[in-house]
C-alpha cells in the first residue's frame, strides 16, 4: 500500500493518502463527543448500539438507525459522484465532503444539533468514496479493522522470514496509517474540547485543502 492508496501504477503523495484519514478521525472525535457516545463514521459501534437498544431499550435505536442510515446515504452519494466524475473523483468527493461539514458547522452555529450530526455522518459516508479501484472502496477512511487485520498479517510475514517477498514490509505502512487516524482522532478531541464552535471550521478548511491537492494530481492518479 506503501504511497499507492488506491492501488493504481501512480504513486498517491502522503499528504493525500494519509490526510483524509486523520481528518475523518478529528469529524469522528468531535461527533462522538457531540452526540452522547455515538459515532459519525464508526458504524460497527452504532451497530452494536443499536442491537443493545433493540435488545433492551427499544426507542433508543433510534439515533443509531438515523446515523447508520445517514452514513448509507452518504455512501451511496459520494459514490455517484464519484462515478459521474470519473478520473476526477477525489477532488469532487473531497469537494463534497466540503460542502457537507460546512453545512455542519453552520449548524453549529445556529444551534441545530440534529442537522450537525446529519452533516458530519453524511461527510464521512461521503469520504470512503475517495481511495477506490475497480469501483470498490480500496483503503477505508472511517474505520481500522480491516487495517489492522493488515497489520497483524505483515507482521506475521516478517517474523516468519518473508519480509523481502511481496507485502513483506506492509505492515509498516499500515501501522503508519493507523497511527495516523489514532492522531486525528487526539486532534478531534482536544479540539472539541478547546475551541468547540471552531473545530468544525478547521475541518471543512482541511477538507477544502485535501480537495485542492485532488486538482494538482494528474487525472488517471
Amino acid at each position: 500500500m506503501r504511497g499507492r492508496c488506491d492501488g493504481q501504477s501512480r504513486p498517491i503523495p502522503p499528504p493525500l493518502c494519509h490526510g483524509p484519514g486523520r481528518h475523518g478521525r478529528i469529524v469522528d472525535a468531535v461527533g462522538f463527543l457531540s452526540a452522547d457516545g455515538y459515532f459519525v463514521s464508526f458504524m460497527s459501534g452504532n451497530t452494536t448500539r443499536l442491537g443493545v437498544a433493540l435488545g433492551t431499550d427499544v426507542p433508543r435505536a433510534l439515533v443509531p438507525a438515523l446515523l447508520i442510515a445517514g452514513f448509507v446515504s452518504g455512501v451511496t452519494l459520494g459514490a455517484l459522484v464519484a462515478l459521474r466524475a470519473g478520473a476526477r473523483r477525489k477532488p469532487a468527493v473531497l469537494g463534497l465532503v466540503t460542502l457537507a461539514l460546512l453545512g455542519a458547522a453552520l449548524a453549529r452555529v445556529a444551534g441545530l444539533h440534529e442537522a450537525m450530526l446529519a452533516g458530519l455522518v453524511l461527510a464521512m459516508g461521503v469520504l470512503n468514496n475517495t481511495f477506490l479501484r475497480d469501483g470498490e472502496v480500496a483503503v477505508g477512511l472511517t474505520y481500522m479493522t480491516g487495517a489492522l487485520v493488515k497489520l497483524g498479517q505483515g507482521l506475521a510475514r516478517q517474523l516468519a522470514g518473508m519480509s523481502r517477498q511481496r507485502g513483506g514490509g506492509e505492515w509498516r505502512s499500515w501501522a503508519l496509517l493507523w497511527a495516523g487516524l489514532l492522531a486525528g482522532a487526539v486532534l478531534g478531541a482536544f479540539l472539541q474540547d478547546r475551541l468547540p464552535l471552531g473545530c468544525l471550521w478547521i475541518a471543512t478548511g482541511w477538507a477544502a485543502l485535501m480537495a485542492t491537492l485532488g486538482l494538482t494530481l494528474p487525472a488517471e492518479a
